[in-house]
């Protein structure tokens, strides 16, 4: 990677991705953009485009004008706002991923986009999910993160596009808010620890999913990306995973750090239901075999980083 056009660069994951390559590769090199402009260090660090992706021509032009050989396509709409909106789901992340695989045809250029624990469902094997298995999911998030596995592989295998991806467990992170998932509770949790010492989750105590710190997350996008493509088995995703936990597992490892902290149970039935239609964990020994992941952050270090970094 030279030059990285990166989308949706002001959600959870482009917040810290952005920085991080920039830090790897140069201010000049990252192109961050995003459907709308804040004032941060994202926009204000580097090179910043507005760039609604369902607009094709407008991919073009960027990845023209600057020359890039790399798409990290990072917008979409998530699981919990996807089932609010499922039009509007279906028209951002499929015809916004669509776009992307045909500037890349167009262009020749590398392209990440991420899937999810959210393209299994509830008849795929929950414990150590494998690579390989059946993905039924019920959610329009579900729905299109298999259709974009698919759609990447199909690129790869009928033109030749160099597609990678991950299917990211739930994350957490300190620096950007999560925006709409099923496990934005494990953000929330540590906010609310140090705000009120109390945190009303809308996850059932004893729901297991796989998480992992963003740190991780990004060093496996770079990593990838980063990988001989001769090394690569996997055109769609590769399951990765740090952790898994339940709610009731992340309030006891904080209440560790503040003892006072109360977390009161009150379900939402949609998130709780998504939730219940992913896997508890998954297994990842296809990454760890073929380019070397390996997440370094588990419950315990995840919790004294996140408590010691959360700016109040």
């Amino acid at each position: 990677m030279k030059k990285i056009l990166v989308t949706g660069s002001l959600g959870q994951i482009g917040s810290e991705l952005v920085m991080k390559l920039r830090r790897e590769y140069g201010n000049d090199h990252i192109i961050a953009s995003d459907i709308r402009r804040l004032e941060n260090e994202v926009v204000e660090s580097g090179p910043f485009e507005i760039l609604d992706v369902t607009d094709g021509s407008e991919i073009f032009k960027l990845a023209n004008k600057f020359e890039v050989d790399t798409i990290i396509h990072l917008a979409a709409l998530l699981s919990a706002s996807a089932e609010a909106k499922p039009q509007m789901a279906w028209n951002l992340n499929m015809g916004g991923l669509i776009n992307v695989l045909e500037a890349a045809r167009v262009l020749g250029l590398k392209v990440f986009v991420p899937s999810s624990i959210g393209a299994f469902g509830a008849e795929t094997p929950k414990h150590k999910t494998p690579q390989v298995t059946i993905q039924r999911p019920s959610t329009m998030y579900g729905i299109n993160k298999v259709a974009g596995e698919l759609l990447c592989d199909y690129y790869f295998h009928r033109y030749a596009v160099d597609a990678r991806g991950v299917r990211f467990p739930g994350l957490v992170s300190y620096v950007a808010p999560p925006g709409g998932g099923t496990t934005d509770y494990a953000v929330e949790i540590f906010y609310e620890a140090l705000r009120k010492k109390r945190y009303t989750c809308f996850i059932h105590q004893k729901t297991c999913l796989d998480m992992m710190y963003m740190p991780d997350a990004i060093n496996a996008v770079i990593q990838l990306m980063e990988t001989d493509p001769e090394k690569l088995t996997f055109r769609n995703s590769y399951n990765i995973t740090a952790m898994s936990v339940t709610p009731e597992n992340i309030a006891n490892e904080i209440k560790k750090h503040v003892p006072s902290f109360v977390v009161d149970y009150q379900v939402d039935p949609v998130r709780q239901s998504i939730a219940d239609s992913w896997p508890d964990s998954l297994d990842d020994s296809a990454a760890r075999q073929d380019w070397g992941f390996k997440a370094e952050f588990g419950l315990e270090d995840m919790t004294e980083d996140m408590l010691g970094k959360i700016n109040i």
